[in-house]
């Protein structure tokens, strides 16, 4: 991709990966005086606190006139600060989706679900046939916040969705505990296999796609289909199969997103012109068709993702009712996105005892309330 902007601008661009380690790499070279002119950050709390400190650059107005035209106003929202246009979201992912292996779901006489209640049934059926219902990693925190997410966006809905992330309701709010029993009833049921607190996230597809499944389903974003690539022990697209996250009582399609954002640290003519060609549909058309790349730029050909899978995947994303980033990443990360603390524990200790309600609710809000203040 950053060789056909080669091509057409003859400018020369040098990449470097700073793989999970933005924040820390973006302070030091900062620090150094040696900032990138774009960077592509995975947290908008990240892009915010950059655009309060002065460190990163408004887009041009070329830049956003091409994010007007191709993309939805909520990741316009996302890449706005007082009102500014701050960055440009290249890469989208859609945190909706439930995989399942087929071989095992046909033994069983399982299908896909039509709502929240039909999964469990499902799932029942995958457990008769010999099965764990479902898999899940939950040795950290993030795969269980990525949960409640999914639950609390169709149980609550989007309004309510917004005010618990910017802590304008408390987690002891009764959507919350609506939320964590929703959860709750699934986590502590036999249609889960045991043990997921000593499971990693890779090891849980692994028991549903590996060479000998012990489940026949596992829920997480669309990167699972990398997962599943990398075991190669099954074929996306052909007996590894995802479907939507189930409604909640008769809720809205709904679509819990991620992404990572361009965003730029000077206004050259170099700098501008290669984030107006991130946000066109140009750029994305060239990676899409390699795979590794859901856009959410609307004006994207879908027409040339790879395979059916994809495609499926990034349609949800761009065509959801109701679509809302991952929360964990839009709270301060001492809440949200800090191993051993805040939303990642609390969710641990709540899959843990999952009858403990109140008590969940309780400490979620305390740790937010220190948190965020």
């Amino acid at each position: 991709m950053l060789e056909e902007f080669g091509k057409r601008t003859g400018a020369e661009v040098t990449y470097t990966s700073f793989g999970d380690n933005g924040p820390t790499y973006i302070q030091g070279q900062l620090e150094g005086g040696t900032p990138p002119n774009v960077a592509i950050l995975g947290q908008p709390a990240l892009m915010r606190s950059l655009a309060q400190n002065g460190d990163i650059k408004p887009v041009a107005d070329s830049v956003r006139s091409a994010v007007e035209e191709n993309y939805a106003q909520d990741w316009i929202d996302l890449a706005t600060v007082d009102d500014d246009l701050y960055g440009v979201w290249f890469k989208g992912a859609n945190k909706s989706t439930v995989w399942y292996n087929a071989d095992i779901y046909d033994e069983a006489g399982a299908q896909e679900p039509e709502d929240w209640d039909d999964f469990k049934t499902q799932l029942g059926l995958v457990s008769d046939a010999g099965y764990a219902g479902i898999s899940i990693g939950a040795d950290v925190g993030w795969p269980l916040t990525d949960w409640f997410e999914n639950v609390y966006l169709r149980t609550a809905g989007p309004e309510k969705y917004d005010q618990l992330t910017n802590h304008e309701i408390p987690w002891t709010d009764d959507s919350v505990k609506e939320a964590l029993r929703v959860l709750g009833e699934l986590w502590g049921s036999d249609l889960v296999q045991p043990g997921g607190d000593q499971r990693d996230f890779p090891t849980s597809v692994t028991e549903v796609f590996g060479s000998d499944p012990q489940a026949g389903t596992v829920f997480e974003a669309d990167f699972v289909a990398g997962n599943i690539a990398a075991d190669g022990n099954s074929t996306v697209g052909e007996n590894a199969l995802f479907y939507d996250f189930p409604a909640v009582s008769g809720s809205a399609p709904a679509v819990v997103s991620g992404g990572d954002v361009a965003v730029q640290f000077d206004d050259g003519e170099a700098t501008t012109a290669l984030m107006e060609f991130l946000a066109s549909p140009d750029a994305a058309e060239i990676w899409v068709q390699n795979g590794g790349l859901i856009s959410p730029n609307q004006a994207v050909d879908t027409s040339l993702y790879p395979d059916d899978v994809s495609r499926d995947i990034a349609e949800a994303l761009v065509e959801a009712e109701d679509r809302r980033f991952d929360m964990s990443d839009l709270t301060p990360s001492a809440f949200g996105g800090t191993p051993g603390q805040g939303f990642w524990q609390e969710m641990i200790a709540f899959y843990q005892n999952p009858s403990d309600v109140d008590g969940a609710a309780q400490r979620l809000e305390a740790a937010a309330a220190a948190a965020y203040e």
